[in-house]
């Protein structure tokens, strides 16, 4: 089952994937709510306000939108490969269903090699993506951090510093080892890091071409980070009865978003739930409300997506990529 192209799977295949994914979100859950106290937990929840959470769909909606359009950008780096806008969709939502094994990264490369592209260079692509994904969140966390700094937020600094110091010093190193990555990539070696070199060389050609390639893939990006981060500060509304830090909240969603829900093999299932409530709780909200504020983002980004991904992946089962 995991070997197999994502529109191989079966119905059953399907159901116990997801079976799956439910059951280390919910053991994940519990052992944090082990360690927040089961009492202050279900206190918070007595107090929950639900007038929040509608506006959590709206944001829910704006990033897979916004994820989209990022995706189109990137497949036409290079080779111009087309792909429509509508078939777009459909894979950008089966990469976000939790019944993908090998995470949803493995339906981007399967969609690539569909319309065409050699798996080579799908595979840059793919990680030119993920690479976007990254630089995106990383600049936001970064600056995000500052602010947090200068106005003194009660955070830990270990965590704002890592993102103050790090992502320039990663910046340079990442644009040293681009420019000389064909000398980097001599031997053994080579072959594991070129993949990855050569990503990052695709988000360059993005922001060296705004007018072709960049202003729709960042602003993409950012509106897909923009909206999964409104959907966790609706959450967080909800359950500490104030308005959080903005600042604060990308930064600790920056913290337990690792690796993000397409990187992660069942879209990121127990994983985020584990250590996003901690992440929260080091930039300065209280573990039972961080968990709950999680358990319910989890509800708008990973188990009310499983409708249309599921219908996502059937319509890509139904018409092949050659008639996108």
């Amino acid at each position: 089952m995991l070997r197999r192209h994502h529109l191989e799977h079966e119905p059953h295949d399907l159901l116990l994937l997801m079976l799956l994914a439910g059951a280390l979100s919910l053991i994940a859950a519990i052992v944090v709510a082990w360690v927040a106290g089961l009492h202050q937990v279900a206190d918070v929840f007595r107090h929950v306000n639900y007038y929040w959470f509608p506006f959590a769909m709206a944001g829910a909606v704006a990033a897979h939108i916004g994820y989209v359009f990022a995706y189109r950008e990137v497949a036409r780096v290079d080779r111009g490969t087309r792909i429509s806008a509508l078939r777009a969709g459909a894979v950008v939502a089966a990469g976000f269903g939790m019944f993908i094994p090998r995470g949803g990264f493995a339906v981007d490369l399967e969609a690539l090699e569909d319309l065409g592209v050699p798996r080579e260079e799908a595979r840059v692509r793919v990680l030119g993506l993920g690479s976007l994904e990254y630089a995106v969140l990383a600049a936001g966390a970064c600056a995000c951090s500052v602010i947090l700094l200068v106005r003194h937020y009660p955070a830990q600094h270990a965590v704002v510093l890592s993102w103050v110091i790090g992502v320039p010093v990663g910046t340079l190193l990442a644009v040293v080892a681009v420019a000389y990555r064909d000398w980097l990539c001599r031997g053994r070696l080579g072959k594991i890091i070129r993949p990855a070199l050569d990503a990052i060389h695709v988000v360059g050609q993005i922001v060296a071409a705004p007018r072709r390639h960049g202003g729709k893939a960042f602003t993409g990006m950012s509106f897909y980070w923009a909206g999964e981060v409104f959907v966790l500060w609706v959450c967080l509304a909800a359950f500490t009865h104030h308005s959080p830090s903005v600042p604060a909240v990308v930064v600790g969603y920056a913290t337990g978003y690792a690796l993000t829900r397409r990187t992660l093999p069942l879209a990121g299932a127990g994983a985020v739930e584990a250590l996003l409530p901690f992440a929260l709780h080091w930039v300065g909200y209280p573990l039972p409300a961080a968990l709950l504020a999680v358990f319910a983002y989890r509800v708008f980004n990973l188990w009310l997506p499983l409708g249309p991904a599921a219908a996502a992946l059937f319509a890509l089962r139904r018409r092949p990529a050659g008639g996108a």
